[in-house]
């Protein structure tokens, strides 16, 4: 996979920081990209682009793009209205440090940029107009009302039933898949592919994605909250469903394995060498924060 320094250089070159009056926006903004992470959405829209015959330089803004999305999710995820976090990656939440008017507008701030860069003259240059809209056009669904943020309010309602194993399957592929899935599609398009190789990219992230999912669910009850830079047990608290309420650890083990093998199949139509993303959908599966 791609080094993450090439990522992290790229996301700080693209955030403000020019007007002294927006000074505390700016910073906000840059705390909660800054928080680290596993940067697993831009490493996927960089690593399916070279895949299909792409560069990193035409995938880099795009994968700095669905970044600050998510950015943007998390820092709107931790706030009391939402899930009223106070820890986000082992550090306070972002309105637990700039309050929760900058916090809420640091995020939508995030979100507009993740558009302006991927609109921006040299990236549509370089990645060429069809692609470059058809990658926008990608995101915008698979962060709106339709994805992401339809996830979130499924997850919202959850909290108050107990959910079905369809709700709660159709809210993480939303919510937690909808920028998984958009990420490998993004890739794949910029790269070239083909429309059985889009179809399988899709298929591989919505594969990832619930994998992903499954592992957190698993991890907010073995973990603590010094390894996750979470709390840890907010599932329970919240009365929420999820896939371990609804099926056990071990049963849920399985269900990571049986995905994980899925994703992996799915990267047979492509030609390339894709060694290095069979390695990621078993890391992530592993994965212990």
């Amino acid at each position: 996979m791609i080094d993450l320094n090439i990522i992290e250089n790229a996301l700080y070159s693209y955030l403000p920081n020019d007007n002294i009056l927006i000074k505390k926006l700016f910073d906000s903004m840059r705390y909660s990209v800054d928080a680290g992470g596993k940067r697993v959405r831009p490493q996927l829209v960089i690593e399916f682009c070279r895949l299909c015959g792409g560069d990193v330089e035409t995938a880099l803004p795009f994968a700095c793009a669905i970044e600050y999305i998510h950015t943007y999710s998390l820092i709107h995820d931790d706030l009391p209205c939402m899930d009223d976090d106070d820890m986000r990656r082992g550090k306070p939440s972002n309105h637990k440090v700039f309050g929760e008017d900058t916090a809420l507008l640091a995020g939508d701030a995030l979100q507009s940029l993740a558009f302006e860069v991927m609109s921006l003259p040299e990236t549509v240059n370089k990645a060429g107009a069809n692609k470059a809209v058809k990658c926008i056009n990608t995101l915008s669904r698979f962060c709106g009302a339709k994805g992401m943020v339809g996830g979130q309010v499924i997850d919202l309602e959850n909290e108050k039933k107990s959910a079905s194993y369809e709700e709660v399957l159709e809210c993480n592929d939303l919510k937690t898949g909808g920028l998984i899935k958009a990420a490998c599609v993004m890739g794949a398009i910029l790269g070239g592919a083909d429309d059985i190789q889009l179809k399988m990219a899709e298929k591989y992230g919505k594969c990832i994605g619930l994998s992903f999912q499954i592992v957190d669910d698993i991890l907010d009850i073995t973990s603590t909250n010094e390894e996750l830079g979470k709390p840890v047990g907010s599932d329970i608290e919240n009365n929420k469903s999820t896939y371990v309420t609804l099926f056990g650890i071990e049963k849920c083990r399985v269900m990571v394995d049986e995905l994980t093998k899925e994703a992996i199949e799915a990267l047979d139509c492509f030609d390339d060498d894709n060694t290095e993303l069979k390695k990621f959908a078993i890391s992530l599966a592993e994965r212990k924060k």
